[in-house]
């Protein structure tokens, strides 16, 4: 069985005793609670206050949780609620269009997988819940790359695999594309990830008209791109399902 690592278990009480104690507690109030010499309380305070996961005030010499923690806990329960806002739209979506719906968030350089709508077509298929894609060739991933900032960095930075001949690696040629992608407001990936598949993908923003994530539709190449040209109605079921996400976000009107 591996062991526990004692300075990350160190760590986290000391997150717990901040949080659970009074706003601000000093290093010797910490290390006394925790039975820490002073020296390696101060050594793992000061790592966290680096993270940013600890503040100390400049007054007081005190310390309490920081804005990081805070950050990582809205991101925590903003994947949440996008589920849990997306649940009835994107099972509509996937009923009307007859295709998979997937809806991903920025997640490691990637696309998290945070809900999949199988096709209703009682076909044998597998959960993709979890599951990565990469952000420069899906229409996720393009869509998110296009409208938020961290994303088109990590997609720039990133090397650019390609996983078919269709794939565009070229920088100046994929920043052509997320320019298109944001006039339009919609993204594709025609066998640019798997040969035979075809998807459409839409952003969908918060409260803060912020992008929080993508939804999109996905099936054989045949049913969502005939002839090599994407269905208007696949289009627009997707743009009008990320519209109604992002509605109950609080985003407002498009």
């Amino acid at each position: 069985m591996a062991k526990n690592i004692q300075s990350l278990e160190r760590a986290a009480a000391m997150l717990r005793l901040l949080a659970g104690g009074e706003r601000r507690l000093g290093l010797s109030d910490i290390a006394s609670s925790l039975g820490l010499a002073k020296g390696t309380a101060h050594g793992i305070l000061r790592t966290l206050q680096l993270e940013g996961f600890v503040e100390q005030d400049a007054a007081s010499g005190r310390y309490q949780l920081g804005a990081e923690l805070l950050r990582l806990g809205n991101s925590y329960l903003d994947v949440h609620e996008l589920r849990a806002r997306a649940l009835v739209w994107t099972d509509d979506l996937a009923r009307s269009s007859g295709e998979s719906v997937h809806l991903g968030v920025l997640h490691q350089h990637g696309v998290l997988i945070v809900h999949h709508v199988f096709r209703p077509d009682d076909s044998r298929q597998v959960l993709e819940v979890g599951a990565m894609q990469p952000l420069h060739s899906t229409a996720l991933g393009k869509v998110l790359a296009a409208c938020d900032p961290v994303a088109h960095s990590e997609a720039m930075e990133a090397e650019r695999r390609p996983f078919t001949a269709r794939t565009v690696t070229a920088a100046d040629e994929f920043e052509a594309v997320l320019d298109l992608v944001r006039a339009r407001g919609w993204a594709a990936d025609t066998e640019e990830t798997w040969e035979g598949v075809a998807a459409v993908a839409a952003p969908v923003h918060d409260r803060r008209r912020m992008p929080v994530g993508a939804v999109a539709v996905t099936g054989a190449v045949e049913r969502v791109s005939p002839g090599g040209v994407l269905r208007p109605e696949l289009i627009a079921a997707v743009r009008d399902c990320a519209r109604a996400v992002s509605r109950d976000l609080g985003a407002g009107r498009f």
